[in-house]
Protein backbone atom coordinates (compact mmCIF):
# COMPACT_ATOMS: atom_id res chain seq x y z
CA UNK A 1 0.00 0.00 0.00
CA UNK A 2 1.09 3.53 -0.95
CA UNK A 3 1.04 5.60 2.01
CA UNK A 4 3.08 9.21 2.88
CA UNK A 5 5.77 7.43 4.61
CA UNK A 6 6.72 5.53 1.75
CA UNK A 7 6.55 7.94 -0.76
CA UNK A 8 9.02 10.12 1.56
CA UNK A 9 11.16 7.06 2.01
CA UNK A 10 11.46 7.22 -1.57
CA UNK A 11 11.84 10.76 -1.95
CA UNK A 12 14.48 10.62 0.69
CA UNK A 13 17.18 7.44 -0.59
CA UNK A 14 16.86 9.23 -3.74
CA UNK A 15 17.84 12.67 -2.35
CA UNK A 16 20.82 10.53 -0.45
CA UNK A 17 21.89 8.69 -3.11
CA UNK A 18 22.55 12.46 -5.45
CA UNK A 19 24.54 13.55 -2.07
CA UNK A 20 26.24 9.83 -2.12
CA UNK A 21 27.04 11.19 -5.73
CA UNK A 22 28.48 14.70 -5.17
CA UNK A 23 29.99 13.15 -2.01
CA UNK A 24 32.02 10.50 -3.65
CA UNK A 25 32.42 12.54 -6.60
CA UNK A 26 36.47 12.97 -5.74
CA UNK A 27 36.69 9.28 -5.59
CA UNK A 28 36.66 9.59 -9.36
CA UNK A 29 37.72 12.84 -10.18
CA UNK A 30 40.30 14.18 -7.76
CA UNK A 31 43.47 12.46 -9.72
CA UNK A 32 42.05 13.58 -13.03
CA UNK A 33 41.45 17.09 -12.07
CA UNK A 34 44.76 17.36 -9.80
CA UNK A 35 46.83 16.49 -12.77
CA UNK A 36 45.03 18.78 -15.10
CA UNK A 37 44.20 16.36 -17.52
CA UNK A 38 40.65 17.66 -17.45
CA UNK A 39 38.97 20.42 -16.21
CA UNK A 40 36.42 19.89 -13.44
CA UNK A 41 33.39 20.57 -15.39
CA UNK A 42 34.64 17.90 -17.47
CA UNK A 43 35.44 15.52 -15.69
CA UNK A 44 32.44 15.33 -13.59
CA UNK A 45 30.48 15.15 -17.05
CA UNK A 46 32.71 12.45 -17.99
CA UNK A 47 32.45 10.18 -14.48
CA UNK A 48 28.72 10.95 -14.34
CA UNK A 49 28.78 9.50 -17.77
CA UNK A 50 29.58 5.91 -16.77
CA UNK A 51 27.96 5.84 -13.01
CA UNK A 52 24.70 5.86 -15.45
CA UNK A 53 26.49 3.66 -17.99
CA UNK A 54 26.36 0.53 -15.73
CA UNK A 55 22.36 0.86 -16.00
CA UNK A 56 23.02 -0.83 -18.88
CA UNK A 57 24.90 -3.60 -18.17
CA UNK A 58 24.08 -5.06 -14.90
CA UNK A 59 22.75 -8.29 -14.70
CA UNK A 60 22.34 -8.87 -11.03
CA UNK A 61 22.42 -6.68 -7.99
CA UNK A 62 24.76 -8.72 -5.15
CA UNK A 63 25.46 -5.60 -3.28
CA UNK A 64 21.93 -4.57 -3.18
CA UNK A 65 20.60 -7.86 -1.83
CA UNK A 66 23.52 -7.78 1.08
CA UNK A 67 22.35 -4.28 2.33
CA UNK A 68 18.62 -5.38 1.94
CA UNK A 69 19.30 -7.95 4.71
CA UNK A 70 21.62 -5.90 7.18
CA UNK A 71 18.67 -5.15 9.85
CA UNK A 72 16.38 -8.55 9.54
CA UNK A 73 12.74 -8.28 8.32
CA UNK A 74 10.69 -8.94 11.41
CA UNK A 75 12.42 -5.75 12.78
CA UNK A 76 12.28 -3.43 9.66
CA UNK A 77 8.98 -0.89 9.49
CA UNK A 78 9.32 1.84 7.23
CA UNK A 79 10.19 4.35 9.84
CA UNK A 80 12.96 2.64 10.60
CA UNK A 81 14.21 3.15 6.88
CA UNK A 82 13.13 6.30 7.28
CA UNK A 83 15.81 6.78 10.56
CA UNK A 84 18.30 5.39 8.46
CA UNK A 85 17.80 7.55 5.69
CA UNK A 86 18.00 10.88 7.59
CA UNK A 87 21.07 9.70 9.81
CA UNK A 88 22.77 9.30 6.33
CA UNK A 89 21.77 12.09 4.39
CA UNK A 90 23.14 14.26 7.91
CA UNK A 91 26.03 12.42 7.84
CA UNK A 92 26.81 12.85 4.33
CA UNK A 93 26.28 16.89 4.37
CA UNK A 94 28.05 17.40 7.76
CA UNK A 95 31.41 15.89 6.39
CA UNK A 96 31.13 16.90 2.81
CA UNK A 97 30.76 20.27 4.61
CA UNK A 98 34.18 19.84 6.22
CA UNK A 99 35.51 18.36 3.11
CA UNK A 100 36.23 15.07 5.07
CA UNK A 101 35.82 11.97 2.58
CA UNK A 102 34.28 9.77 4.87
CA UNK A 103 32.14 6.92 3.32
CA UNK A 104 28.56 7.12 1.87
CA UNK A 105 28.41 3.30 2.34
CA UNK A 106 28.80 3.21 5.75
CA UNK A 107 26.71 6.03 7.00
CA UNK A 108 23.82 4.24 5.14
CA UNK A 109 24.34 0.70 7.10
CA UNK A 110 24.97 2.16 10.22
CA UNK A 111 21.99 4.53 10.40
CA UNK A 112 19.59 1.80 8.93
CA UNK A 113 21.44 -0.70 11.79
CA UNK A 114 21.29 2.10 14.25
CA UNK A 115 17.54 2.19 13.67
CA UNK A 116 16.92 -1.73 13.79
CA UNK A 117 18.63 -1.70 16.76
CA UNK A 118 16.39 1.03 18.36
CA UNK A 119 13.21 -0.79 16.98
CA UNK A 120 13.73 -4.22 18.38
CA UNK A 121 14.86 -2.34 22.24
CA UNK A 122 11.14 -0.59 22.15
CA UNK A 123 10.03 -4.46 21.19
CA UNK A 124 11.67 -5.49 24.66
CA UNK A 125 14.20 -7.84 22.75
CA UNK A 126 18.01 -7.58 22.62
CA UNK A 127 18.80 -4.69 19.80
CA UNK A 128 21.60 -6.35 18.29
CA UNK A 129 18.84 -9.66 17.45
CA UNK A 130 17.62 -6.86 14.87
CA UNK A 131 20.45 -7.35 12.79
CA UNK A 132 22.62 -10.08 10.45
CA UNK A 133 25.46 -10.26 12.61
CA UNK A 134 27.25 -11.98 8.98
CA UNK A 135 26.81 -8.88 7.31
CA UNK A 136 27.76 -6.43 9.53
CA UNK A 137 30.76 -8.21 10.48
CA UNK A 138 31.81 -9.03 7.24
CA UNK A 139 31.64 -4.75 6.33
CA UNK A 140 33.47 -3.72 9.73
CA UNK A 141 36.41 -6.12 8.51
CA UNK A 142 36.25 -4.77 5.32
CA UNK A 143 36.77 -1.37 6.33
CA UNK A 144 40.25 -2.26 7.50
CA UNK A 145 40.60 -4.43 4.18
CA UNK A 146 39.91 -2.52 1.71
CA UNK A 147 41.81 0.16 1.68
CA UNK A 148 44.66 -1.82 1.98
CA UNK A 149 43.82 -3.63 -0.78
CA UNK A 150 43.82 -0.73 -2.74
CA UNK A 151 46.94 0.34 -1.05
CA UNK A 152 48.79 -2.74 -1.67
CA UNK A 153 47.59 -2.79 -5.95
CA UNK A 154 48.53 0.81 -6.32
CA UNK A 155 51.86 0.37 -4.69
CA UNK A 156 52.51 -2.91 -7.33
CA UNK A 157 51.11 -0.92 -10.50
CA UNK A 158 53.16 1.97 -9.91
CA UNK A 159 56.15 0.20 -8.94
CA UNK A 160 55.73 -2.35 -12.44
CA UNK A 161 54.93 0.37 -14.34
CA UNK A 162 58.23 2.69 -13.15
CA UNK A 163 60.16 -0.71 -13.99
CA UNK A 164 58.55 -0.89 -17.13
CA UNK A 165 58.89 2.46 -18.69
CA UNK A 166 62.09 3.63 -17.08
CA UNK A 167 63.69 3.81 -20.12
CA UNK A 168 61.09 6.38 -21.53
CA UNK A 169 61.54 9.75 -22.33
CA UNK A 170 59.51 11.87 -19.45
CA UNK A 171 57.48 13.88 -21.91
CA UNK A 172 56.30 11.37 -23.80
CA UNK A 173 55.46 8.81 -20.82
CA UNK A 174 53.72 11.76 -19.02
CA UNK A 175 51.70 12.44 -22.40
CA UNK A 176 50.39 8.89 -22.38
CA UNK A 177 49.66 8.65 -18.59
CA UNK A 178 47.31 11.28 -19.55
CA UNK A 179 45.68 9.68 -22.26
CA UNK A 180 45.42 6.19 -19.89
CA UNK A 181 44.19 8.22 -16.51
CA UNK A 182 41.21 8.98 -19.38
CA UNK A 183 40.51 5.22 -19.67
CA UNK A 184 41.89 4.60 -15.27
CA UNK A 185 39.15 6.95 -14.34
CA UNK A 186 36.37 6.11 -16.34
CA UNK A 187 36.65 2.52 -15.08
CA UNK A 188 36.75 3.61 -11.53
CA UNK A 189 33.33 5.74 -12.59
CA UNK A 190 31.90 2.68 -13.57
CA UNK A 191 33.09 1.01 -10.47
CA UNK A 192 31.68 3.57 -8.37
CA UNK A 193 28.18 3.82 -9.54
CA UNK A 194 27.94 0.29 -9.65
CA UNK A 195 28.75 -0.21 -6.37
CA UNK A 196 27.15 2.46 -4.74
CA UNK A 197 24.09 2.77 -6.25
CA UNK A 198 23.48 -0.37 -5.53
CA UNK A 199 23.15 0.27 -1.44
CA UNK A 200 20.45 2.75 -2.39
CA UNK A 201 18.42 0.28 -4.56
CA UNK A 202 18.54 -2.46 -1.37
CA UNK A 203 17.29 0.08 0.80
CA UNK A 204 14.77 0.97 -1.66
CA UNK A 205 13.57 -2.77 -1.95
CA UNK A 206 12.99 -3.31 1.68
CA UNK A 207 11.01 -0.20 1.70
CA UNK A 208 8.90 -2.22 -1.12
CA UNK A 209 8.34 -5.12 0.46
CA UNK A 210 7.72 -3.79 4.15
CA UNK A 211 4.62 -1.81 2.79
CA UNK A 212 3.57 -4.47 0.66
CA UNK A 213 3.99 -3.22 -2.79
CA UNK A 214 6.02 -6.28 -3.97
CA UNK A 215 6.75 -10.03 -1.78
CA UNK A 216 10.36 -10.94 -0.06
CA UNK A 217 12.33 -12.57 -2.50
CA UNK A 218 10.33 -10.86 -6.05
CA UNK A 219 12.42 -9.41 -8.52
CA UNK A 220 13.54 -5.75 -8.62
CA UNK A 221 11.31 -3.47 -10.20
CA UNK A 222 13.21 -1.62 -13.14
CA UNK A 223 12.34 1.75 -12.03
CA UNK A 224 14.76 1.40 -8.48
CA UNK A 225 17.99 0.94 -11.00
CA UNK A 226 17.33 3.33 -13.09
CA UNK A 227 16.28 6.34 -10.81
CA UNK A 228 19.49 5.21 -8.81
CA UNK A 229 21.60 5.28 -11.56
CA UNK A 230 20.15 8.54 -12.73
CA UNK A 231 20.86 10.39 -9.41
CA UNK A 232 23.72 9.22 -8.34
CA UNK A 233 25.05 10.47 -11.54
CA UNK A 234 23.49 13.80 -11.34
CA UNK A 235 24.82 14.06 -7.81
CA UNK A 236 28.64 13.57 -9.40
CA UNK A 237 27.36 16.11 -11.91
CA UNK A 238 27.46 18.35 -8.84
CA UNK A 239 30.57 17.86 -8.20
CA UNK A 240 32.03 17.71 -4.36
CA UNK A 241 34.65 20.51 -4.70
CA UNK A 242 35.99 20.76 -0.73
CA UNK A 243 36.74 16.50 -0.55
CA UNK A 244 38.20 16.69 -4.49
CA UNK A 245 40.71 18.90 -2.76
CA UNK A 246 41.74 16.64 -0.02
CA UNK A 247 41.78 13.40 -2.26
CA UNK A 248 43.69 15.00 -5.26
CA UNK A 249 46.32 16.72 -3.30
CA UNK A 250 46.19 16.93 0.08
CA UNK A 251 46.89 13.86 1.07
CA UNK A 252 49.58 13.37 -1.38
CA UNK A 253 50.71 15.01 -4.70
CA UNK A 254 49.79 13.06 -7.53
CA UNK A 255 51.39 12.26 -10.96
CA UNK A 256 49.40 11.51 -14.35
CA UNK A 257 51.44 7.60 -13.87
CA UNK A 258 50.09 7.57 -10.11
CA UNK A 259 46.76 8.75 -11.10
CA UNK A 260 46.30 5.69 -13.34
CA UNK A 261 47.93 3.90 -10.83
CA UNK A 262 45.93 4.78 -8.21
CA UNK A 263 42.05 4.87 -10.30
CA UNK A 264 43.11 1.42 -11.93
CA UNK A 265 43.72 -0.16 -7.84
CA UNK A 266 40.48 1.40 -6.73
CA UNK A 267 38.56 0.34 -9.53
CA UNK A 268 39.84 -3.20 -9.49
CA UNK A 269 39.21 -3.48 -5.56
CA UNK A 270 35.79 -2.20 -6.19
CA UNK A 271 34.96 -4.75 -9.29
CA UNK A 272 36.22 -7.81 -7.04
CA UNK A 273 34.14 -6.94 -3.66
CA UNK A 274 30.64 -6.03 -6.18
CA UNK A 275 31.26 -9.51 -7.56
CA UNK A 276 31.30 -11.25 -3.59
CA UNK A 277 28.29 -8.92 -2.60
CA UNK A 278 30.10 -6.71 -0.41
CA UNK A 279 29.10 -3.39 -0.09
CA UNK A 280 32.75 -1.82 0.70
CA UNK A 281 33.58 2.10 0.88
CA UNK A 282 34.53 3.39 -2.55
CA UNK A 283 36.01 6.56 -0.68
CA UNK A 284 37.88 4.40 1.78
CA UNK A 285 39.45 2.47 -1.29
CA UNK A 286 40.72 5.35 -3.29
CA UNK A 287 42.34 7.17 -0.17
CA UNK A 288 44.17 3.63 0.59
CA UNK A 289 44.70 3.77 -3.30
CA UNK A 290 45.88 7.44 -3.03
CA UNK A 291 48.14 6.34 -0.38
CA UNK A 292 49.42 3.54 -1.82
CA UNK A 293 51.17 5.65 -4.80
CA UNK A 294 52.38 8.31 -2.23
CA UNK A 295 54.43 5.55 -0.56
CA UNK A 296 56.28 4.61 -3.70
CA UNK A 297 58.45 7.62 -3.41
CA UNK A 298 58.69 7.73 0.28
CA UNK A 299 57.15 7.91 3.57
CA UNK A 300 57.26 11.01 4.33
CA UNK A 301 55.35 12.08 0.59
CA UNK A 302 51.82 11.12 2.26
CA UNK A 303 50.68 13.76 4.95
CA UNK A 304 50.29 11.52 7.91
CA UNK A 305 48.58 14.16 9.85
CA UNK A 306 45.34 14.53 7.58
CA UNK A 307 45.61 10.91 7.21
CA UNK A 308 44.87 10.26 10.49
CA UNK A 309 42.35 12.82 10.96
CA UNK A 310 40.56 11.00 7.67
CA UNK A 311 41.10 7.67 9.59
CA UNK A 312 38.92 8.79 12.68
CA UNK A 313 35.94 9.96 10.35
CA UNK A 314 36.42 6.55 9.00
CA UNK A 315 36.03 5.00 12.91
CA UNK A 316 33.20 6.76 13.90
CA UNK A 317 30.83 6.80 10.78
CA UNK A 318 28.87 4.02 11.76
CA UNK A 319 28.33 4.67 15.07
CA UNK A 320 27.51 8.14 14.73
CA UNK A 321 25.20 7.55 11.79
CA UNK A 322 23.82 4.76 14.10
CA UNK A 323 23.42 7.39 17.00
CA UNK A 324 21.80 9.79 14.59
CA UNK A 325 19.34 7.15 13.45
CA UNK A 326 18.32 5.95 17.50
CA UNK A 327 17.51 9.66 17.99
CA UNK A 328 15.31 10.18 14.86
CA UNK A 329 13.52 6.59 15.39
CA UNK A 330 12.55 7.84 18.66
CA UNK A 331 11.43 11.04 17.67
CA UNK A 332 9.20 9.47 14.64
CA UNK A 333 7.73 7.22 17.44
CA UNK A 334 6.24 10.63 19.19
CA UNK A 335 5.11 12.64 15.69
CA UNK A 336 3.89 9.70 13.36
Amino acid sequence: MITPVLIVVVCLALIFDYTNGFHDAANSIATIVSTKVLTPFQAVMWAAFFNFLVYFFAKEYKVADTVSKIVVEHYVTLNVILAGLIAAITWNLATWWFGIPSSSSHTLIGGFAGAGITNALYMGVNGLNAVNMHYILTILAYIVLAPFIGLFISYVITVLILHICKRARPATAERWFKRLQLVSSAALSYAHGGNDAQKVMGILYVALFTAHIIKSGAPMPNWIPLSCYSAIALGTMSGGWKIVKTMGSRITKITPLEGVSAETAGALTLFFTQKFGIPVSTTHTTTGAIIGVGLTKRLSAVRWGLTINILWAWIITIPVSALIAAGTFALLRVVL
